[in-house]
């Protein structure tokens, strides 16, 4: 990822904070028309070199800006027939696709597909072969019979061989790959992993298996037929027609989707995977399939991982007014999967990650991403962004269902935590990487739409909105766009629209400042009472950097509470500063800014510390609790420690773990004093990431106490990041102890407590621990952080080992560069390095050693030290090539 900063001078930042809103509309622009102008005798004394240097100044000085279209479409898809098989050995796949299509508006002779790198080996119609060039292999260019118009179909028929594994991959941090079609362990070779294919066709990777227009404005119905081996399961998009047995053992399965959708969400899948069935009952009383197709090893987890998906789509269909359109609902995990989840129509591919146990699902689930790719089945499936600079009108809201889901399925607290986090994600994207407007149709390259704008941030701005126009208004506007552009391609003026037809309100101003501009709002409030009428006058001011960002128009709720009890009031805020005024009745207790929470933004509010306790009891909203208590949490004051002691009880986990994280910040002396109440949480919290949290705290216990302690928390603890937490303390407590527990641990599949193992016995374990580190090493599924954490872990290790332990380091190193991310691989530098380090002080000890035991004539001691010596400095010898002096890359992702 590309870091980006950028500095506002302070002269800039104070003349603008002087500028007023009447005084910016009082600027006049001024334009001349593109017309010759006749320069009046003698008004300019130029020489004629010097006009034209002037010149080629002016037109250097302006370049027209980057703009990316829509794809224009000169064909129509109607109806797309594959018929394929697969070369597994090769990775290839041999197809007959029958295309029917017609000319969009204009008479024409030629059809244009995109096709990637394929073997073509013909094109007919009506059994009539027709010419075609295929230079670039990027481009199919096929003369048809005739010159045909926009109300005549035609059907063409190509026979092709897809060859995906033999063309140069690109590819995103979104999306890493742009292959299409994917054969994973084909041969099987690797015992550890069932050989399967998928596909992955966003954002135009479809046309590296099958010729189409590979555009998100194309749309298409479509039928596929899949010949395979009779042992292998399929899947694709819309219904199984039939399956027929073949003489030669293999089966033909054909799948048929007869509701148009976009290219790039045709899919494929096949492998040995088992199906778990579901249904969902629709509206008029009939029942839809829903199916988890996992490997064999999870079939019986398949419903505690997916068992949610019938729920969802009932609680989104009522929502949105629009039955579930599509025909059935089938989800997929596969393997090596190049992106998160996709939402191909009908057939859901996510990767592995979502293999959780029973047990692995105390700690987390992946119901978001399951609510994220349904809702796509709305928006991005049934109405489909029409370029991928319109990418938001598919993403903002499928990033939006997760709010709505958590909303309606966890509660209102569970919701508003986790829209923080991901309004966190679109602030530490726009830091790094530049702020962008939502629709933008400048993008380098329409991989880099798929960032924290077009998802986070516009899941937060779709909030703003229905807290602006209300919950009816905002779901029948969706209900409107949704009916009025079914299976057809939109913009986001069709939104705004569809939402003003509603409200009766020009929305222009909101999607103006939120969706064709960038940025967001830096605001500092205050308040103060005017002692003469007793009025509370509150003060806003907008700090973002105005050469940048707009001076925002927002509506915003304010709360007030005095002796007549709570007031609220909507402003709007659309100036640089501005004061507001407000009548109110004795002592106010506290004002609340933004009362719903709703806002994308940076807030600071002055406030007392009486203020943030009022606020920490009587605002409804996390957020302004959990502000609350942050803001006043490490504050000596006895009424502070009440709130942070009520926290330990609030009925929202977060508060609770909030509350843990401020005690841990306190002296020992302090923190003791809160010991009761954590060990109850540790014990009994219904959340886990409390008992996380508060079992990490019980370092304070005395050692006694502790192991009493501990014995019964392992034996009653179900969770394994509870667990590998409460090691981790225990470690700090009782070495030898924690040391068994973690080697009676050493079974357990858990990936959160395979780390925490191995930095036990890291730290206190001996050579009979060496197999756990080599299973870590060359067996473990670990990745990303866990990855790093356990790599690490062996660095420490084996250091403390003998030599013949540590000479296999060499090998685990060089198994750790061919497998792990260039992240991996600077650690792994900087684990090397640590190794060198430690082994060039064994050898200065050795020399030492050795010159003593030959001075008191210790010979044959002395050459068995020199023989362990020089086994340490081969050993060095061949560890260096591994430690050069790198940079940290700054792609963060992991292995």
């Amino acid at each position: 990822m590309l870091k980006y900063a950028y500095f506002v001078s302070t002269f800039l930042l104070i003349t603008a904070c002087h500028q007023s809103k009447e005084s910016v509309q009082e600027l006049e622009i001024w334009s001349t028309p593109e017309t010759e102008v006749e320069t009046p005798e003698g008004e300019f004394d130029f020489t004629e070199a010097e006009w034209e240097e002037m010149m080629m100044e002016e037109e250097t000085s302006y370049v027209r800006g980057i703009y990316n279209p829509s794809r224009t479409l000169q064909t129509d898809l109607v109806h797309t027939r594959l018929e394929v098989s697969f070369d597994w050995e090769h990775a290839r796949l041999n197809g007959k696709e029958i295309l029917t299509a017609k000319q969009h508006f204009y008479t024409s002779d030629s059809l244009i597909l995109d096709a990637k790198g394929m073997d073509i080996l013909s094109v007919e119609m009506n059994t009539k072969k027709l010419n075609y060039t295929y230079n670039d292999s990027l481009h199919l260019r096929i003369q048809l019979d005739r010159k045909y118009t926009r109300d005549e179909k035609f059907n063409v028929t190509i026979q092709y061989v897809a060859k995906p594994d033999e063309r140069k991959v690109g590819g995103s941090a979104a999306i890493t790959s742009d292959k299409g079609l994917y054969f994973i362990n084909p041969k099987g070779e690797d015992k550890t992993k069932m050989p399967q294919i998928w596909t992955q066709g966003e954002t135009e990777a479809n046309s590296v298996w099958f010729p189409t227009v590979d555009a998100p404005n194309a749309k298409s119905t479509e039928e596929i037929l899949m010949t395979v081996q009779d042992k292998y399961m399929t899947l694709a998009n819309g219904k199984l027609i039939s399956s027929k047995k073949n003489a030669d053992g293999t089966r033909t399965d054909h799948w048929k989707q007869d509701f148009p959708h976009a290219p790039y969400l045709f899919m494929m899948a096949v492998g040995e995977f088992k199906t778990v069935t579901d249904s969902y009952t629709r509206k008029d009383g009939s029942k839809m399939e829903v199916n988890y197709i996992v490997e064999p090893a999870y079939e019986k987890d398949a419903k505690a991982i997916f068992g949610e998906t019938p729920e969802m789509i009932r609680f989104f269909s009522e929502k949105l007014g629009v039955e579930y359109p599509w025909d059935k609902y089938s989800q997929i995990v596969v393997r090596d999967y190049v992106s998160g989840a996709m939402e191909n129509t009908g057939a859901v591919i996510f990767g592995d990650y979502v293999y959780k146990t029973d047990r692995e699902l105390l700690d987390a689930n992946d119901q978001s991403t399951i609510a994220h790719e349904l809702f796509h089945h709305w928006f991005g499936d049934l109405v489909t962004c029409e370029s991928w600079a319109n990418l938001p009108l598919n993403e903002s809201f499928a990033n939006y269902s997760q709010y709505l889901w958590d909303e309606h399925r966890y509660g209102l607290d569970e919701a508003d935590f986790q829209a923080e986090s991901e309004s966190d994600g679109y602030f530490g994207s726009a830091e790094n990487g530049g702020y962008f407007n939502l629709i933008r149709y400048d993008y380098a390259d329409k991989e880099d739409m798929f960032d924290g704008h077009s998802y986070n941030k516009g899941g937060r701005i779709l909030h703003m909105l229905r807290n602006y126009l209300g919950d009816e208004a905002f779901f029948k506007g969706l209900n409107l766009y949704l009916t009025s552009n079914k299976f057809k391609a939109a913009e986001v003026h069709n939104l705004r629209m569809a939402f003003e037809e509603v409200s009766g309100e020009d929305l222009n101003w909101f999607f103006d400042q939120w969706f064709l501009n960038n940025g967001h709002p830096v605001l500092e409030v205050t308040h103060k009472m005017n002692s003469e009428n007793n009025a509370l006058i509150l003060t806003v001011k907008q700090t973002q950097n105005y050469t940048e960002f707009p001076i925002y128009k927002l509506p915003v709720d304010i709360a007030i509470w005095d002796e007549s009890g709570k007031t609220t009031t909507r402003i709007v805020v659309d100036s640089v500063s501005q004061s507001f005024y407000f009548p109110t009745k004795g002592l106010v207790k506290n004002v609340l800014f933004d009362e719903s929470q709703m806002l994308l933004g940076k807030v600071f509010e002055a406030k007392s510390t009486d203020e943030f306790i009022h606020q920490f009891y009587n605002a409804k909203r996390w957020k302004a609790r959990a502000t609350a208590l942050n803001r006043i949490g490490n504050t000596a004051n006895e009424n502070v420690a009440k709130v942070v002691k009520d926290a330990l009880n609030d009925p929202f986990w977060n508060i609770r773990t909030k509350a843990i994280e401020l005690i841990k910040k306190k002296t020992k002396e302090d923190a003791i004093a809160y010991l009761p109440q954590i060990k109850e949480l540790a014990l009994n919290d219904p959340k886990s990431d409390v008992r996380v949290a508060a079992v990490s705290l019980l370092t304070l216990l005395e050692v006694d106490e502790a192991t009493t302690f501990f014995k019964t928390f392992f034996e009653k603890e179900k969770s394994y990041n509870a667990i590998a937490s409460g090691l981790a303390s225990f470690a700090k407590l009782d070495e030898k102890a924690a040391l068994n527990t973690a080697r009676g641990m050493k079974n357990e599949t858990a990936n959160a407590l395979k780390v925490t193992i191995s930095e036990v016995l890291a730290q206190f374990g001996d050579s009979s621990d060496y197999d756990y580190f080599d299973q870590l090493i060359y067996k473990s599924d670990l990745k990303g952080e866990k990855a790093l954490q356990a790599m690490i872990s062996y660095a420490v290790y084996i250091t403390r080992m003998n030599i013949d332990l540590q000479e296999k380091s060499h090998a685990a190193y060089i198994h750790y560069n061919e497998v792990g991310s260039e992240l991996m691989k600077y650690w792994v530098q900087q684990a090397v390095q640590f190794n060198i380090q430690n082994y060039m002080e064994l050898v200065n000890a050795l020399d030492m050693e050795i010159a003593e035991l030959e001075e008191g004539k210790s010979f044959a001691k002395a050459d068995e030290k020199k023989r362990l010596k020089q086994r340490y400095e081969d050993l060095i010898q061949n560890l260096m090539p591994l430690a050069p002096l790198n940079e940290m890359p700054t792609d963060s992702e992991g292995n």
